[in-house]
């Protein structure tokens, strides 16, 4: 009778594991899933669904300047095909060096609630130059 009890009990062990596991997929899954749009894309959703995004573009020559009170900067986001779709961004953070107009970045971060338009970013990566890139030998 023993036996049969252990059976039993291993079994509702295995389903809580299961259960468990499988909830922490899906929160983790929910929770850091995210948004890879270009401009264009990004201005055509809805403010409310760019809570969490990552965009792609380039940045615009006009318009880039430093934040005041801290490290960071503001500029506007083009879309890569399109250059007239624009997105204000604002980064506060340290800002890499190759970070220039005509670069290509992506930002990380969403839409501020307050300010309509602007996406705050929490994360900026430029694309590395082609100085860069091993040239290819023929």
């Amino acid at each position: 009778m023993a036996k049969k009890n252990s059976k039993g009990l291993y079994a509702a062990t295995l389903v809580l594991f299961l259960a468990g596991v499988g909830y922490l997929m899906v929160t983790g899954i929910s929770d850091n899933s995210v948004y890879f749009l270009n401009v264009s894309e990004a201005l055509a959703m809805p403010a409310d669904k760019l809570r969490s995004a990552r965009l792609f573009g380039t940045v615009r020559g006009d318009g880039i300047s430093k934040l005041n009170d801290k490290p960071g900067v503001r500029f506007q986001l083009e879309d890569k095909d399109n250059s007239s779709e624009t997105l204000w961004v604002v980064f506060e953070g340290a800002v890499p060096d190759t970070f220039k107009a005509g670069a290509e970045v992506i930002v990380e971060g969403g839409i501020e609630q307050n300010s309509g338009q602007t996406f705050k970013a929490e994360t900026l990566m430029t694309k590395c130059p082609s100085k860069y890139q091993k040239e290819n030998r023929t």
